[in-house]
C-alpha cells in the first residue's frame, strides 16, 4: 500500500477584499505598497453566514465534479481547520453529512494552521498504508477573517479565507522504497504560542480561576510579526536541511519547492537564505492571500494548471507557523501532473 495524491481542487469565497479597499483605511499604505510587501493584490473573505464547513463542502464538490472520484467511493474524511463551525461537534462530521457520504466513513478534525497540510498528509499516508482507508478526502478550510479586527490593518493585508480538497489513495504502481509521499520531518515549539493566537478564546476564557480581565481583544487574532519572522528564518532552513539529510538528497535533486504562502517578503528571504533558484520556487498567493492550511494545496493546484508538475518530479512541501509548528515532506506528483481544467 502506497499513498499518493491523485487530485486537488480548491474554493475561495465570492467576497473579495482588494488592496484598493484596504488602502482607504490607512494613509500610510497604497495598493502598490501592499502588493510589494505582501505579494498580494486581493484576498477572499467569508460572508457573515459562511463558515469553514461551507467552504470545505464547496471544495469537495469541485473535486467530485472534476471526475477524480465519486462521493460513494470516499471512505475517510480528514479535515484540517482552526476555525471550526462549533467547538463540538466535529466539523468533519458536518461535512460528511452535507456531502452525502456513507455512514461507514471515518471523519476527523485536526487543529493545525500553516503546517497543517503537511501534518495531514502524514496522517493520510498512515491511514492509507496501514489499510485503514482506500480513498481519503483531505480537506483544509479556514475563515481567519472572522478573527480579525477591521482596524488591524497589518493582519488584514495578509490573511484570506479558503478551502482545498485533496484526494489521497493507494497507488499500486508505487513502492514503499520509492514513496509518492514522504519521508516526513516535523517540529514544534509551544513557547511561541502567544505570538500568533486568538486571544481569550475556547474554554480558557471561562475558567473561574483565570485572573485575566476580559477585554475587547477576546476572540481576535493577535500576531507578533517580528517574532514570527525571526522564528521562520531560524526554523525553516534547518527544517529543509533535515529533510534533505533524511532522504540523502541535495537542493539540486529537488525539482520544485512549494512553501506555505505566508507572504512574499518572508518567502523571498527564505528562498535566498536557503539558496533555492527562483525558477524552482512556487509563489501563488497574489489573488488569495495567506489561506493558512490551504496555501500549499492551492499552490500545488496552480503549479498543475501551469504545467510545472511532471509525474516523476521530486517536490518539496514546507509548512510553518502558528504553534509554533513546522513540517516538511516530499511528494511525487504522479497523476497530479496531468494538466486539468479547474472545476467550475
Amino acid at each position: 500500500m502506497t499513498a499518493t495524491i491523485s487530485a486537488i481542487e480548491y474554493h475561495l469565497p465570492q467576497q473579495v477584499l482588494a488592496n484598493e479597499e484596504l488602502a482607504r483605511v490607512s494613509d500610510m499604505w497604497s495598493p502598490e505598497k501592499i502588493e510589494t510587501k505582501t505579494g498580494i493584490t486581493e484576498r477572499h473573505v467569508a460572508s457573515g453566514s459562511e463558515c469553514s464547513s461551507d467552504l470545505a463542502v464547496a471544495a469537495a464538490q469541485k473535486l467530485f465534479a472534476s471526475g477524480a472520484i465519486q462521493p460513494d467511493e470516499v471512505d475517510f474524511v480528514l479535515l484540517c481547520t482552526q476555525s471550526p463551525d462549533y467547538l463540538l461537534p466535529t466539523t468533519a462530521c458536518l461535512v460528511q453529512e452535507r456531502l452525502g457520504l456513507s455512514n461507514a466513513v471515518g471523519a476527523l478534525d485536526i487543529n493545525l494552521g500553516c503546517s497543517g497540510y503537511v501534518y495531514a498528509l502524514g496522517l493520510a499516508k498512515g491511514l492509507i498504508e496501514t489499510g485503514q482507508a482506500t480513498n481519503l478526502l483531505l480537506i483544509t478550510a479556514d475563515t481567519y477573517s472572522k478573527f480579525i479586527r477591521d482596524e488591524d490593518f497589518n493582519v488584514r493585508t495578509l490573511f484570506g479565507d479558503g478551502a482545498s480538497a485533496t484526494l489521497i489513495r493507494n497507488d499500486p504502481s508505487c513502492s514503499s522504497a520509492d514513496p509518492a509521499i514522504g519521508p516526513m520531518t516535523y517540529g514544534t515549539d509551544g513557547r511561541g504560542a502567544q505570538n500568533l493566537v486568538v486571544k481569550q478564546s475556547g474554554l480558557r476564557l471561562f475558567q473561574p480561576d483565570d485572573e485575566t480581565e476580559l477585554t475587547d481583544d477576546r476572540g481576535r487574532l493577535y500576531m507578533n510579526g517580528p517574532q514570527i519572522f525571526t522564528f521562520t528564518l531560524k526554523a525553516v532552513p534547518k527544517l529543509v536541511r533535515q529533510l534533505l539529510d533524511k532522504s540523502n538528497r541535495t537542493l539540486d535533486d529537488i525539482d520544485l519547492f512549494v512553501f506555505h504562502q505566508a507572504n512574499q517578503y518572508m518567502l523571498d528571504h527564505l528562498r535566498k537564505k536557503i539558496g533555492i533558484p527562483e525558477e524552482r520556487f512556487v509563489s501563488a498567493m497574489k489573488h488569495s492571500g495567506n489561506t493558512v492550511s490551504s496555501t500549499i494545496p492551492i499552490a500545488l493546484k496552480h503549479a498543475q494548471l501551469d504545467g510545472r508538475l511532471r509525474p516523476d518530479d521530486t517536490v518539496m512541501l514546507v509548512g510553518f507557523g502558528v504553534g509554533y509548528s513546522w513540517g516538511a515532506t516530499f511528494i511525487r506528483p504522479g497523476a497530479l501532473a496531468q494538466p486539468m481544467k479547474a472545476a467550475a
